[in-house]
């Protein structure tokens, strides 16, 4: 394993985890706000990434551009925080999991393409293309882990 047993067994004990062990309720919750920023994280990115690739083109870009980054943002936000505290109930299990593993690889090239989206001139259009198939890519792998 790439990270240190011990560093994986105190986040299985921190207090987070131990009430999501504990409680179905409390899981069942912190469960359904990752799935609520998925849902507003793809929701968002997926309708401006199909506006940068030329769809919807009545749509003034001007004006759903921010709003949909904020969108977006917002849901990325809510489900790197969930998606963290969901990992540590069972970090080594996870860690083991080849579906987790690509999901992770999905989500650090989403987050590079979307650092690299404004930074890189006439890249936007591509980025628009890579973000699409990034984020769908995510989605799958994460609904993955649980056939794994």
């Amino acid at each position: 394993m790439w990270l240190p047993e011990e560093l994986m067994g105190a986040l299985g004990t921190w207090p987070g985890a131990v009430l999501l062990q504990r409680s179905g309720t409390a899981y069942l919750l912190v469960s359904a706000a990752h799935i609520l920023g998925v849902g507003l994280l793809v929701g968002a990115i997926l309708p401006l990434d199909l506006r940068l690739l030329g769809f919807f083109r009545s749509a003034p870009l001007a004006v759903i551009e921010p709003f949909l980054t904020r969108a977006a943002a917002t849901g990325l936000a809510l489900a790197l925080v969930t998606g963290f505290w969901l990992f540590t109930v069972k970090p080594v299990e996870y860690l083991g999991n080849e579906a987790f593993l690509i999901k992770g690889a999905l989500l650090a090239a989403a987050l590079v393409n979307i650092a690299l989206r404004y930074r890189i001139a006439g890249f936007a259009r591509a980025a628009a293309a890579f973000s699409l198939l990034l984020w769908l890519g995510v989605l799958v792998a994460g609904r993955w882990i649980g056939f794994v």
